[in-house]
């Protein structure tokens, strides 16, 4: 495994408001226990009176080790860091409903690849937060330098996560 040298910038996967990950009403990502990041609370669009759908693409480059309907992990090409993107809150409870999957596991990604087809509006409906976090798996909170906040499009940074062992 090699070692790091670089900072690994991660972009915003959808569309909305950045906000602290202390925004989240998980517990699991408010307390930051899976690591520290960005919540982006996206905006629901309409197209022609019906909810439009958004992508969900990856926030860096590397293999998209993790996939679910509702969320995904992308390592980095280090091996030692992995964003995970999780699309709204208890998510998982749809058990797919509202998701299509627009890649598969093991795929190599880039930063801006679509990798889930998701409606924000459509899980709101369904009396879930639609909440994005965006975490830096196992990171401790000083790796990350200033964390966007305000409104930010698909491929914004949202954070840099400093080179391991800086």
């Amino acid at each position: 495994m090699s070692v790091l040298t670089s900072a690994l910038r991660v972009l915003s996967p959808v569309p909305g408001t950045a906000m602290s990950l202390e925004t989240v009403p998980d517990p699991v990502f408010s307390q930051s226990m899976v690591g520290p990041g960005v919540a982006v609370h996206p905006e629901p669009g309409q197209e022609g009176g019906q909810e439009s759908r958004q992508e969900a693409v990856a926030p860096i480059d590397g293999t998209l080790v993790k996939l679910h309907p509702h969320a995904f992990v992308v390592m980095a090409p280090d091996e030692r860091r992995g964003v995970l993107v999780h699309l709204g809150i208890d998510t998982v409870q749809l058990a797919g409903e509202g998701f299509v999957l627009l890649v598969a596991e093991g795929s190599e990604v880039t930063a801006g690849t679509p990798v889930i087809d998701w409606s924000p509006g459509s899980v709101a409906a369904l009396g879930k937060p639609s909440v994005v976090p965006v975490v830096a798996l196992d990171a401790a909170a000083g790796d990350l330098g200033t964390r966007a906040a305000g409104a930010v499009t698909v491929g914004d940074e949202l954070f840099v996560w400093a080179p391991v062992g800086s």
